[in-house]
Formats: structure tokens, sequence, C-alpha cells
């Protein structure tokens, strides 16, 4: 009996998704993915120094050693933690002792901006070690000490990575998607480790399997509780209206305000009518020109709000940032989204809190379960 096809990359077996060329058979889920493959590398010990200027929790350091305990026995780890609890800290530990035994280490996000933010991260957090990002368009360099790289690149790293961190596993373009999935698990030759603040309930089961362990985290570093978000109900233009006030107070009061919508029209749309009443903004998302400055000039003040999509709904941290959502009843925002977005608020110690608003027509299950679920969380303060 012939033994049917499996993709080397993707994993991919489904006949219908497989074609022949000159008499050999070919992957067409990820057909599209091609370019320079990364070279072998020989394993060498390196010195490695962290670099942090603040202490971690005692609960961040305990979680931060039982993975590289973990890791020392062959145990893949799913850290379940809330937003703004220091997920990337507690992955330095392990990050540290991988490189430091010359082992290939890798760290893999669904979406190009968090990659270029957390690559920052942890280049300034390991100044001695060669820490890369490889991208769309930004791939000439393809080994380092630790990788920071998109999910979509993992192609490029057939059984390579000895230690790979992935961050957001919930998000998209990660989330449902067959062939991403299967990059992650053909580059890996040794063990990984995951992390969320919504893991789906497939990923749990997973993870509580023999060679598998789940370390939780209800709390933020700074202790403080997650922000709960307030549902405001309002119909057709007065959304508007309450959107404008909403944000000229912000302005008034020198805080700084994230405009989530739905769809990427949405952003253009919203930004369109507010601008004309709230100076000092501007809109993002995965379309627009020049995302990559417009964020940097929210980031550094110049900026008092941003219509956004879901580009900015993980992996940004500012002080002292306020949310509104914006038509949070859509059925793009399930729980996991809307907590994500909540959780940008009140991540830093010197400013904790903040508002979190969800506009919408009605409210959805999607926003009656993620209300229930922060509130869940802040009672392990």
């Amino acid at each position: 009996m012939k033994t049917p096809f499996i993709c080397p990359r993707c994993g991919n077996k489904d006949p219908d998704y497989i074609g022949i060329k000159n008499g050999k058979p070919y992957c067409r889920r990820c057909i599209a993915f091609h370019g320079e493959m990364a070279p072998p590398v020989s394993p060498k010990e390196k010195t490695v120094k962290l670099c942090l200027s603040y202490s971690l929790s005692e609960e961040q350091k305990a979680l931060s050693d039982r993975i590289v305990f973990n890791f020392k026995r062959g145990v893949n780890t799913l850290v379940y933690a809330v937003c703004g609890s220091g997920k990337t800290e507690i992955s330095y530990g392990i990050i540290g002792y991988a490189m430091s035994r010359g082992m290939t280490v890798g760290f893999a996000l669904p979406r190009r901006d968090v990659v270029i933010e957390l690559y920052d991260r942890i280049k300034s957090a390991f100044p001695g070690n060669k820490v890369i990002a490889v991208y769309g368009s930004h791939n000439d360099d393809l080994t380092g000490d630790c990788i920071v790289l998109t999910t979509h690149q993992l192609y490029r790293y057939p059984k390579y990575f000895d230690l790979l961190v992935l961050d957001e596993i919930d998000a998209f373009p990660f989330k449902g998607s067959d062939v991403l999935v299967g990059f992650f698990r053909t580059s890996l030759r040794g063990n990984c480790v995951m992390m969320s603040a919504t893991p789906s309930k497939q990923v749990v089961e997973e993870f509580r399997k023999p060679g598998h362990e789940i370390l939780t985290l209800r709390t933020r570093f700074h202790k403080n509780p997650i922000p709960v978000p307030q549902s405001k109900i309002a119909i057709g233009p007065l959304k508007y209206v309450f959107l404008i006030r909403r944000l000229l107070r912000y302005r008034k009061e020198g805080k700084q305000c994230f405009v989530f919508v739905p769809t990427v029209a949405m952003s253009r749309n919203v930004y369109g009518v507010v601008k004309y009443f709230v100076k000092g903004g501007d809109y993002v998302s995965s379309k627009r020109e020049g995302r990559a400055r417009i964020i940097a000039d929210f980031k550094n003040g110049k900026l008092t709000y941003l219509v956004t999509t879901a580009v900015l709904e993980r992996g940004i941290t500012v002080a002292n940032l306020q949310v509104i959502v914006f038509g949070s009843d859509n059925r793009i925002y399930d729980e996991a989204a809307l907590i994500q977005i909540a959780g940008r608020v009140g991540r830093k110690a010197a400013a904790p809190d903040g508002d979190v608003v969800f506009l919408a027509n009605q409210e959805s299950e999607g926003m009656k379960r993620a209300i229930k679920e922060i509130r869940y969380c802040n009672t392990f303060l």
C-alpha cells in the first residue's frame, strides 16, 4: 500500500490540498511560502547576562524557575497568565538558560508589529547576545542567539529550535491556521513554551497530557486589579456623540486613548467623523501605510488618540491609556478578543487603572463573559 504524502513543512496530509508536479507530490496549502532557509548552526556555549531595570515578583520568579525545571526534563509548558502579568519577563529565564548552552532559541508571535516591539525588549534584556528579528521583508539575517519572528517565518526553520517560545497563541492569524500551526510543529526539535491570557479549550486540553504542564498567573505584577470594562449602550449616531465627548474629556485630562473598531473600513470612517471634532488623532489598520510611524508618534505622545483595528489588540504597552471599543457587540469581538483589548489598560505600576468602555447597540454574550472573567481574575488579589 502506498504511503500517503505528508508535507514536511506544514504537516498537511489532506489529499484535497496535495498536487502532483513532474511526478512528485507537493503541498498546495503552503506553496506560497518560499524563500531562503536558515543555515544549520553548531552548538556553542555563550556568555549570557540578563539586564533588567526591575526585579521579578515572587510569583513571576517562581514561574520562571518552574519553566526552566520543565525544560530540563523535557516537559512543554503553557503559561496561562492574565494580560499585564509580565509573561515576556517570565520567559527570560528559560531564554537565557538555553542561549548559555548554545541551543537554538526562537520567540514566535503571530503579528509583525508585536515582533518589532518584542525584539527591542529582548535585545535590551540581553545586550551581550545576538538577538535578531525576522518578519516579512526583514529576513536578510536568519541566525542569532535568539530569533524573534512571526509565525509565518517559521517555515524557514525546519527541525531547528531546541527552545521555541510562542506567545499570543490565540491571536489571528495563528489561531485557526492549520498551515501556521504546522510550521510551529515542524520547526520544533526540542521543547516549547506557549503563552496566552486566553488559551482555547483545545490548547488547555493538550497541555493536560503527559509531558506537558500548565502554569497559571491570575494577577498583574503590580498587584492592582485589572480595570473592569463598562458597557455603554448607544444606538446609531449616539455612539459618535458619546465617543466624541469622551475623547474631548481625555484630551483635556492629558490622557491617551485607543478606539478599537471591528473592520479596516470602520477605522477610516470613524476617524473621518471624529477628526472634525477632536484634534490630535489618527487611525491605523493592517492596510494603513506608515503604520509604524503613526504608532511611534502615539507612543511618543504626539497623538492623543488612535482609531485602530485589532493590530493594536496585543503586545503594546502605553502608560495611562484609556480604551473604547466602538461596536463591541460585533461578532468579531468574542470573549477572548475583548479581554485582550481590555488588557491594554492599567499595565504600568505608575498608572494601574483607567477606563475600558464597551460601546455597543446592545450587550453581547462576549461582552458579558469578558467582564465576568476579568472580575473573576481580580478575586485573586
